[in-house]
């Protein structure tokens, strides 16, 4: 597709190329990098569906204010998202080009006024067309946002109030961490001795201050701050409970596991109920899984490797941020159910505030701070008390799927861990690369060579996905193919070899910017005499968008190898001059 920007934008441009800035030349003028980013962002979002954090209006003539500002709160309510004027909102959608809100400022100053928040406005044109983009930040936690006196929301195509549960869950989020409250009439004696000499020696071995072993238990809870002048927290009684204690003050706080050889309902094969101070029973549940976690066995020329189905790490990782992320106030208990090949742990509580599948490896905002604390000072988990970055770096380094959090809602997370190595090459591949650069790795690079390994673009959030990308290239590790907007990442050769696919990398390494303009002209001779439709060049190069395909065409219609007759879509391509001469 034609990309070209308005005049004024390009005058913008020249104001700020004095300021600094990357820049490079498109149609015989200099654009913007962060304008063209955007403008490529806008395509990918026109191939994704509307959901409650993005929104298509064609909008051509003009678009209602109020429901402009109704939309804007019903996103910032629901986490963020944009509403983007100026495109069909069905499949497959096209830029039709708005002339609504003609004074942008005006406009941005009428959102913030009515809502409160500071919403970004941008304007892009794409051959003449005029596209708003909206850009809603989320609500400050425990605030929801209200217009015209309602709390508003998606359900479906429509924008209807908030439900009671949904404003209760949006408020309590300003509810001081619950771990951290002191239980009413709960005693020291309601603490088991055991689960606090388990901390007590696993707080030894981290710090290494052997000291720590003659400090009472009852200061030694202090210390950590589960044990206040005020009484017992819920966190002392999560972590040291007795039976007794949890069943009287606190039943939910148990976790139930079961094993299942399959999916056909019935009774488990076995079940046991963890109704006690998480440290008493933490290393018993382990050594539970464990019993039934069988080793996954590969080659690499003589040498034999086993992959564990379930990675200690990983499991170890994932109970423990369910442990100290779950929702208390909620009634369920916390389960974890295996398979042969998966497991399955679910967690009373949605998400924590702010937190989503996709940025949960850059944001932190632990539920239960007090009992994240603890952990960390024992040296089971970071401080932050996150741990889902390890859990998704080992899930990449053994070749297994990512984690899958599919299942959960506002009310529960469900995580499912598949313990099935997909790809055996891969394993090869990460055996052989270089120990030094593999242990340098950060949770992003390992992200970067799974999307790269799938064959999946990057998403734009986090932006050091990108910068990672770019260190990996240098490393070798990854190579590029083409270059400017057709650039295509693909791993280094000795992926290829060691996977027995070397024609499959001399085909991708082939497929470079001259090439897929050879095979376009190719296809443009073969039709000499009654012209190639875009449609059908479109088909020749599959894996390229159509703007793409339009852009190595414009390329080849400069170079005089081409011709076309007809300046829409249904115009016919022909061969140039030379190329007439020749044939």
């Amino acid at each position: 597709m034609h990309t070209m920007l308005a005049w004024h934008t390009f005058s913008c441009i020249l104001e700020r190329m004095d300021k600094g800035g990357l820049y490079f030349l498109l149609e015989n003028q200099w654009i913007d990098e962060n304008l063209m980013s955007l403008l490529n962002e806008l395509y990918s979002w026109m191939k994704c569906r509307e959901n409650s954090r993005l929104e298509f209006k064609e909008a051509k003539n003009t678009f209602d204010i109020t429901k402009l500002i109704r939309y804007c709160c019903s996103f910032a309510n629901e986490g963020g998202g944009r509403i983007i004027l100026g495109i069909t909102d069905q499949f497959p959608r096209k830029i039709v080009g708005t002339q609504a809100f003609q004074n942008l400022e005006q406009i941005k100053s009428r959102l913030i006024s009515r809502l409160s928040l500071r919403i970004e406005v941008e304007e892009l044109f794409e051959e003449n067309r005029r596209v708003i983009i909206f850009s809603i930040p989320s609500r400050p936690i425990g605030v929801p946002i209200a217009f015209e006196g309602t709390y508003w929301m998606r359900r479906g195509e429509e924008l209807v109030p908030m439900t009671p549960d949904m404003l209760k869950r949006i408020f309590e989020e300003g509810v001081p961490d619950f771990s951290a409250l002191v239980c009413p009439d709960a005693k020291f004696e309601d603490l088991d001795l055991v689960a606090i000499h388990a901390f007590q020696e696993a707080w030894i071995r981290k710090s290494g201050n052997s000291q720590l072993k003659h400090i009472p238990e009852k200061q030694i809870l202090r210390d950590i701050e589960v044990v206040t002048d005020q009484g017992v927290t819920y966190a002392a009684l999560i972590l040291f409970g007795t039976r007794k204690a949890l069943g009287k003050y606190l039943a939910q706080a148990e976790v139930i596991f079961e094993y299942r050889s399959s999916d056909i309902t019935g009774p488990a094969q076995q079940r046991i109920e963890y109704r006690q101070g998480f440290f008493t029973y933490f290393n018993e549940l382990w050594e539970k899984i464990n019993l039934r976690n069988d080793n996954q066995h590969f080659q690499d020329g003589l040498f034999v490797f086993d992959i564990p189905t379930f990675s200690e790490k990983t499991i170890r990782e994932a109970i423990l941020n369910a442990v100290s992320h779950r929702d208390y106030k909620a009634a369920g208990s916390l389960w974890i159910k295996q398979y042969p090949r998966r497991i399955a742990l679910t967690s009373p509580g949605g998400f924590p505030p702010g937190i989503t599948p996709q940025n949960m490896l850059w944001r932190q905002q632990p539920r239960n701070r007090r009992i994240a604390e603890v952990f960390g000072k024992c040296g089971l988990v970071d401080r932050a008390g996150q741990g889902a970055d390890r859990i998704f770096e080992e899930s990449i380094k053994q070749a297994k799927s990512l984690p899958d959090f599919t299942h959960t809602d506002e009310y529960q997370v469900v995580l499912t861990l598949d313990g099935q190595v997909q790809d055996e090459s891969f394993l090869r591949f990460l055996a052989k690369l270089d120990k030094k650069d593999l242990d340098s790795f950060t949770t992003i690079d390992f992200l970067v060579l799974d999307y790269v390994h799938k064959e999946k673009p990057l998403p734009s959030d986090p932006p050091e996905l990108k910068t990672r990308l770019k260190h990996l290239v240098d490393l070798g590790v990854i190579e590029s193919i083409g270059r400017g907007k057709s650039i295509q990442y693909i791993l280094c050769q000795m992926f290829y070899r060691q996977a027995g696919k070397s024609g499959v990398y001399t085909r991708k390494l082939g497929l470079d910017r001259d090439t897929n303009k050879e095979l376009l002209l190719k296809h443009i001779r073969a039709n000499k005499t009654e012209g190639a439709r875009l449609s059908d060049l479109l088909q020749v190069l599959p894996s390229l968008s159509e703007n793409q395909v339009q852009t190595l065409l414009r390329e080849l219609k400069t170079a005089g190898s081409v011709h076309v007759r007809g300046k829409t879509r249904a115009g016919l391509w022909f061969p140039g001059k030379e190329i007439l001469e020749v044939i």
